[in-house]
C-alpha cells in the first residue's frame, strides 16, 4: 500500500541479529501505522504478563505515513511497549528531528526485544544493523552520549535516541532523549531500553515511501499554511509556547499545587512567559515542518544559573515543580528540567515523585527532611533517584509503590500507576473522565478536553456532554498518533483534513465513519492489551482524594457519582461492558 514499506524489522540484541517481516496491507486498513500498527505488532510479539525489563519485552519504534513527507506537523515520532512503571500499555512521541531518518531507514516500525550481555549501542540503517559496544558510554549523561555517538558516526545523516543514568539503573521513569532536550518520557520506555542495555540508537537511510497522491499534499500544503493565518491561536503559541497554560489553568483554579491540594499558586506569574522572558534570552523555536513554533530556546540570563540553556521550560515541567514542589523561580525549575534531562527521567514523574515524598515526610517519618520549595534539597533527592540510593531506590519505583511501601496509598495521586499530570480534574471535569480511562495512565493528551474546557466551548464545571467530547477526541487523537502527526494542529486537522491526508498519503478514500472505525479499532486492540496484562474495569478510577477532598482554595469538588455517570456514558459509545 502507498504510504507503507509493508515491512518491520526485528532486532534481537541478545543474539545481535536482525531480520525483516512483511506485512500485509490489511493490517494497515485496520489500524494504519504508527500507534495502530505498533499496538498490533506488541500483542503479537509478547507474551501476556511479559516482565516489562525481561528480554521477552519488546520495544517498538513504528513509523506513520505522513513521516518524511511536507505536511505540516509530521515531524514526530514514537515509541510503545509495555510500561515497567505502570505494566500496562507504554507509549510516549518525541518532536525534534529524528522522524525523517527513522522513517528513511525503510520501515513501518522497528522491534527490539532481548537483552545484551554488555552495553550497546546501535547503528540502523536501510540495509544493515551495526551493535557497537557501548561500555565506554555507559553511565554518561544523554547529552554526552548523544555527542559522542554522533562523533563516532561523524559523516552519516544519523539522528541519535540515548538513554541517561537513571534509565540504567532501572528508574522506572526513565526518558529516551533526543536533540538534547526532546525527548519520549511518559511510561518509562527509557527504563526498557535500559533493561536491554541499549545506551542509544542512531537512525539513517535512503529509502523514501512512495505516497499515492503527491500533487494532493501540495495542495493540503498550501491549504493548511493559508488557515493557520487565520487562527489565533498560532502567535500565542509563537510568543508564550505552551507556557500560555501557566495563566490559563491558574485563571481558572486548575493550575494543580503543593500536591494536588491547592487549584493555583500565588507566585504563578514568575513562572509564565513573562516570568521566563524576565530572566532568561527567549526565542522561539521550531521542529521541521512546523510553523508553530511551540518550544522556547531559553537561556538564563542571571543569578546563579546564568549561561544555562534550556529549551522549556514547557507547561507540563513547570506544574510539576513549580507548582506542586511550590518553586517560584522559573530560573531555578529550568535548572531542575536540566538534571533529569541530563540524568534522563521524566520531568512530570519525577515532579510528582518528589512532591510525594514531602507531603508524606509530614505525615510519617520516612527519613526525609525536605520542605517545599527547597531547590538543592530537590537536586539532591532527584541524583538519589536516579542511582537507587537510600529512599531514592523507593521514588525510583514510582507514586504508586512508594505509597504502598509507606502505608499512604490515601495519599498517592496516580492512575494506573502514571503519576497525573497537569490539570486539576476537580475543576475540569472532562479532565477528570480523560485520566481515568486513558490507556497508558493519567494522561492529559489522548483526550485534551482540557483545551474545550478552559477555551469556554463547553462548560467546565458540568458533567453533561463530557463523555460525547471526550470520546470524540480520543478517536481523533487515535488517528494523529496512528498517522504520527503533532497534536498542537488538532485545530487545524479536522475529521475531513485528516481524510484527505490518509487519501494523499495511502490512496485510501475513508469517510467519517471509516475513520472512525479505525481509531475504534486502535481503542480496542490498546484495550485488549490491557486486559491481557490483568486491568480491570476498577482500574479506570481516579484517586480516591479527587472525590473525598475539595481543593483548598476554591472549595471545587467532583463527586464520585459525577464520575461515574461520565464513565458509565463512555463505556455505552466505546460499546465496552
Amino acid at each position: 500500500m502507498d504510504g507503507f514499506f509493508n515491512t518491520v524489522l526485528h532486532i534481537d540484541v541478545t543474539e545481535r541479529s536482525f531480520r525483516e517481516e512483511p506485512i500485509n496491507d490489511e493490517v494497515y486498513r485496520k489500524y494504519l501505522g504508527g500507534k495502530g500498527l505498533a499496538t498490533h505488532l506488541l500483542i503479537n510479539n509478547t507474551k501476556a504478563g511479559v516482565d516489562p525489563l525481561s528480554a521477552g519485552n519488546v520495544i517498538i519504534f513504528p513509523t506513520g505515513p505522513v513521516m518524511d513527507t511536507k505536511v505540516f506537523g509530521s515531524s514526530r515520532f514514537a515509541v510503545v511497549t509495555k510500561s515497567p512503571l505502570t505494566g500496562i500499555y507504554g507509549e510516549a512521541y518525541a518532536g525534534g528531528k529524528v522522524a525523517e531518518p527513522l522513517s528513511r531507514t525503510g520501515y513501518d516500525a522497528i522491534i527490539i526485544k532481548g537483552i545484551s550481555a554488555d552495553p550497546v549501542y546501535l547503528e540502523v540503517t536501510s540495509n544493515k544493523v551495526i551493535f557497537h559496544d557501548a561500555a565506554h558510554l555507559w553511565g554518561k549523561d544523554t547529552y554526552d552520549a548523544e555527542d559522542a555517538i554522533r562523533s563516532e558516526l561523524s559523516g552519516k545523516d544519523a539522528e541519535v535516541v540515548v538513554i541517561g543514568p537513571a534509565a540504567e539503573n532501572l528508574v522506572k521513569f526513565g526518558i529516551i532523549a533526543n536533540n538534547y532536550w526532546r525527548s519520549l518520557s511518559r511510561t518509562g520506555p527509557g527504563t526498557v531500553m535500559g533493561s536491554k542495555k541499549i545506551k542509544g540508537i542512531a537512525f539513517y537511510g535512503d529509502k523514501r515511501r512512495k505516497v499515492a497522491h503527491p500533487e494532493l499534499l501540495d495542495e493540503l500544503w498550501q491549504e493548511t499554511k493559508k488557515r493557520s493565518k487565520d487562527d489565533p491561536r498560532i502567535p500565542r503559541y509563537v510568543k508564550e509556547g505552551t507556557l500560555q497554560s501557566v495563566t490559563l489553568t491558574n485563571e481558572a483554579g486548575a493550575f494543580p499545587s503543593k500536591y494536588w491540594t491547592t487549584g493555583t499558586y500565588d507566585k504563578w506569574k514568575n513562572l509564565n512567559i513573562d516570568g521566563l522572558k524576565a530572566k532568561c534570552k527567549v526565542r522561539a523555536v521550531a521542529c521541521p515542518k512546523c510553523f508553530i513554533a511551540c518550544a522556547n530556546l531559553s537561556e538564563v540570563a542571571t543569578g546563579r544559573h546564568k549561561g544555562l540553556k534550556i529549551e522549556g521550560p514547557e507547561f507540563a515541567t513547570v506544574n510539576a515543580f513549580g507548582g506542586q514542589c511550590l518553586i517560584d523561580d522559573i530560573t531555578e525549575v529550568a535548572y531542575l528540567n536540566d538534571i533529569c534531562d541530563r540524568l534522563g527521567m521524566d520531568t512530570v514523574s519525577a515532579g510528582n515523585v518528589v512532591a510525594f515524598a514531602i507531603e508524606a515526610a509530614k505525615r510519617k517519618p520516612i527519613g526525609l527532611n525536605l520542605e517545599y520549595g527547597d531547590v538543592d534539597g530537590i537536586v539532591d533527592l532527584l541524583h538519589k533517584i536516579a542511582r537507587r540510593e537510600g529512599l531514592g531506590a523507593i521514588l525510583a519505583e514510582g507514586v504508586r509503590y512508594a505509597a504502598k511501601e509507606w502505608g499512604l496509598d490515601d495519599l498517592a495521586i496516580h492512575v494506573k500507576g502514571l503519576e497525573v499530570s497537569d490539570y486539576e480534574p476537580r475543576v475540569l471535569k472532562g479532565m477528570a473522565l480523560a485520566y481515568a480511562i486513558s490507556d497508558r495512565g493519567a494522561c492529559n493528551l489522548r483526550a485534551s478536553v482540557y483545551a474545550s474546557e478552559l477555551s469556554g466551548k463547553i462548560d467546565p464545571g458540568t458533567i453533561d456532554g463530557k463523555a460525547q467530547e471526550v470520546f470524540d477526541l480520543e478517536d481523533q487523537h487515535a488517528l494523529f498518533d496512528a498517522l504520527i502527526l503533532c497534536r498542537f494542529f488538532r485545530g487545524l486537522y479536522q475529521w475531513e483534513h485528516i481524510g484527505r491526508i490518509i487519501h494523499a498519503t495511502t490512496g485510501m478514500d475513508l469517510d467519517k465513519k471509516q475513520l472512525q472505525e479505525i481509531a475504534s479499532n486502535i481503542a480496542n486492540k490498546t484495550r485488549e492489551f490491557n486486559l491481557r496484562e490483568g486491568m480491570t474495569v476498577a482500574d479506570d478510577t481516579l484517586p480516591q482524594r479527587f472525590f473525598s477532598e475539595k481543593l483548598e482554595d476554591s472549595g471545587k469538588g467532583l463527586t464520585e457519582g459525577e464520575f461515574m455517570k461520565m464513565r458509565s456514558e463512555y463505556y455505552a459509545l466505546r460499546g465496552w461492558n
